[in-house]
């Protein structure tokens, strides 16, 4: 009965939203599309005190990245609702530049975070398909259309153009973590090489606000009674029964080698 009594207060509410997996990976994966409707509910959801982000994630797609990472902060701002981060195993990449849309973010000891970085990834089988007598015949209408063709030996202005395309989207990462993290962060320490820090060490170079789980510093920051309600991505019928679509096989490939990197 106490709910429907006005003048007592009621405990604390923070939305949490689970972001957990590869971003951009297709329906497996975090993406714009797939988290707006939880990001939305959590900030639409009665009056919360502020909005929690629990992340695991290896990164991605620099763009997901970059349009959730965008939803959360104007969502936050609309609002005036504060947004907290905590990390589980790995929020590095695109998994960083997701935790740096809260207000602070926070560790376990032995949290991997950072990688702020770019990185393209391919492979290459020309020599084999020579070995096999396989020709490949390419016919295409402006010169780059067959860039960066794994069935072609690698070219070294393929290189460099790719370096140059990587250039921008690194110096975007970079200014979001700037902007994000200001003067916290160590300007002695060479943060922008796509290192990773672990638990305190991120701690110490300023990346990361401390070592905290998500309860016990949410009772410290809204109550003992604090109302935590989950938020997380639901999965398909036929994935939950391992029937997924063939093309999820590769998509699980990428992501399993992203999460790899981090020895997971």
């Amino acid at each position: 009965m106490k709910r429907f009594i006005p003048f007592i207060p009621k405990p604390a509410l923070v939305p949490v939203i689970r972001l957990q997996g590869a971003i951009g990976m297709g329906t497996r994966g975090l993406n714009d599309a797939t988290t707006a409707p939880l990001i939305e509910r959590a900030f639409a959801r009665g009056k919360p005190a502020a909005v929690a982000l629990v992340i695991n994630s290896p990164g991605g797609s620099a763009v997901q990245s970059s349009l959730i990472a965008a939803r959360i902060r104007r969502l936050s701002e609309e609002k005036k609702v504060p947004v907290h981060a905590f990390v589980e195993d790995v929020a590095a990449s695109g998994g960083y530049w997701l935790a740096c849309a809260a207000d602070d973010i926070w560790v376990d000891g032995s949290s991997i975070v950072g990688s702020i970085g770019v990185i393209f990834a391919s492979f290459g089988f020309p020599e084999l398909m020579a070995r096999q007598g396989i020709e490949r015949r390419v016919v295409t209408a402006g010169r780059s259309k067959s860039f960066a063709d794994p069935f072609l030996p690698q070219k070294a202005e393929d290189v460099e153009r790719l370096k140059r395309l990587q250039e921008p989207i690194h110096a975007a990462f970079i200014d979001h973590v700037k902007a994000r993290r200001g003067a916290r962060l160590d300007e002695t320490a060479d943060l922008f090489n796509a290192d990773v820090w672990v638990g305190q060490q991120a701690v110490g170079v300023g990346l990361v606000d401390g070592l905290a789980h998500l309860r016990p510093k949410m009772m410290e920051m809204y109550g003992e009674k604090v109302r935590l309600v989950p938020y997380g991505q639901k999965r398909g019928l036929l994935s939950r029964l391992g029937m997924a679509a063939t093309d999820g096989l590769m998509q699980g490939i990428e992501e399993r080698a992203l999460w790899a990197r981090f020895g997971l």
